[in-house]
């Protein structure tokens, strides 16, 4: 069997998760929206294809869709399991689910005991996968931990058997924090690897996948620019900043994008009113909504809203910080969507007893709930202390809410500075450089002070609205890396 020759036609993403079948994250989301985006970019050039395991949440919707492509055994280890394959194709993208109940019939994605162990059977499972499906890629595209294993098996075992030849390999770090760490003991038992390639797996005394997927990739890949450099500092690497110095020549970032069908404000149906950058009177409308719905009296004064992870690498700490202080002084509401750490919780709680009419703390997820928020919102606060790319500020940007953030990876590369030059609006946020929370407090003042010269800022939320955070441009710089591959 023979790879197609010539033009680059066949690449094939490989992820734990994927919108709209099983995802909790930004991964998701890319690998739900990058393939179909480098499709539309590609046109005929491109056969893009996706792979993930076929989880229990999985939906009815989608296994009614489903054809069964091949049924066979992986042999990991000691082990010999069964795998089936599955596919349907939606926008022009096919995509594979990895089949086997033992592993991912669970509740939930991650957070299992043998977590190591599912993802190397997944990651086996799709090199035996691809000569069954008769898809044999030009380019594997892998995401994050999980994932990992699919590249360090081609290079392994895979790369000089017929078919397998010349598949170049990418690796994408999506957050360097979660890096498949193990023990040593159980390389060849669990992972199927021989004890002679310890110098390629070991790092820190133990198992990391990410470090030996970032040296058998061909290209490593980070999904900002800002963050392909920072995570060469020890200060955002979580100790792989001597790794990634070292492959730095195949190391560069792309921004991620977001689905603007999905993020419309224009037909969102989860809103009271719809509106655009050129027709935002819709948008009073929704703030009104949403003050009714969360009891809140209506009022002109701006909404602040943050909508996020309750842990302290978000920035939460800074918000905590600022809090009381910001709503002692500002004639504001704040709106606080999100889960995390028990003590940001109840911060957020008793803020709320302590200005009821004025703070709202909704401590769940609720996707449909937040799109209602962004529409709602003034402004969108997003201090993270690191962020990889960040797609809050985009969806915020795009619901009319100006984000006000720290100048840190994708943030950095998303948000500018607003200023004005010649009369001239430069800029689409609020932004302040270090972790610091009166910077963040500073910012919110001037968001404030701004807020109430209502031709200026309706002069930013335009141009906030407008700006093109689609998939096109990412997926064209895809295109770039993948043809000089």
């Amino acid at each position: 069997m023979q790879k197609g020759r010539g033009k680059l036609k066949k690449i094939l993403y490989v992820g734990s998760e994927c919108m709209p079948f099983a995802a909790t994250g930004g991964l998701g989301d890319v690998m739900g929206s990058l393939p179909a985006a480098l499709k539309a970019e590609g046109g005929d050039e491109i056969d893009a294809r996706v792979v993930i395991p076929l989880y229990d949440a999985v939906g009815s919707q989608w296994r009614e869709q489903m054809q069964c492509e091949a049924v066979f055994e992986v042999y990991l280890g000691w082990r010999r399991q069964y795998c089936g394959v599955h596919s349907l194709v939606k926008d022009g993208v096919k995509y594979y689910f990895i089949d086997n109940e033992y592993y991912f019939k669970r509740g939930s994605l991650y957070g299992q005991y043998d977590d190591g162990e599912r993802y190397a059977y997944f990651c086996m499972a799709v090199m035996e996968m691809l000569w069954r499906v008769d898809f044999l890629p030009d380019i594997i595209h892998a995401n994050d931990w999980q994932s990992a294993l699919s590249i360090v098996y081609y290079n392994l075992y895979y790369k000089l058997r017929r078919g397998y030849h010349n598949i170049k390999t990418v690796f994408t770090i999506h957050n360097i924090e979660y890096q498949g760490k193990y023990s040593m003991e159980i390389l060849k038992d669990v992972f199927g690897i021989e004890w002679n390639e310890v110098p390629l797996m070991e790092y820190g005394g133990c198992i990391n996948l990410m470090k030996a997927a970032i040296k058998c990739a061909d290209r490593v890949t980070t999904v900002s620019p800002r963050y392909a450099g920072e995570i060469q500092s020890s200060e955002y690497a979580h100790g792989l900043e001597t790794v990634l110095r070292e492959e730095n020549h195949k190391l560069c970032g792309i921004l991620n994008g977001i689905d603007c069908a999905y993020y419309d404000p224009e037909r969102d149906a989860e809103l009271a009113a719809h509106f655009t950058a050129e027709n935002p009177e819709g948008k009073a409308e929704d703030k009104r909504a949403l003050q009714k719905e969360l009891g809140f009296e209506e009022s002109d004064a701006p909404m602040f809203s943050i909508i996020s992870r309750l842990v302290s690498h978000k920035g939460t700490d800074l918000v905590k910080d600022i809090a009381y202080k910001m709503m002692g002084e500002q004639n504001a509401f704040l709106v606080v969507l999100g889960t995390g750490d028990r003590q940001y919780e109840d911060f957020f709680r008793q803020l709320e007893r302590d200005f009821p009419g004025k703070v709202r703390a909704l401590i769940k997820y609720d996707r449909g709930l937040s799109k209602r928020i962004y529409a709602a919102s003034d402004y969108f606060i997003m201090p993270s202390k690191s962020e990889p790319c960040g797609l809050s500020q985009m969806i915020a940007s795009r619901y009319g809410a100006v984000p006000i953030v720290r100048e840190t990876g994708g943030l950095y590369d998303s948000i500018k500075g607003y200023w004005v030059c010649d009369g001239e609006i430069r800029g689409n946020g609020f932004t302040f450089a270090n972790y610091r929370s009166w910077e963040l407090y500073d910012r919110i003042c001037a968001a404030v002070t701004l807020y109430y010269d209502k031709a200026a800022f309706e002069g930013l939320r335009k141009k906030v609205m407008t700006e093109d955070f689609s998939w096109r441009a990412s997926a064209k710089s895809y295109m770039g890396l993948y043809r000089h591959m």
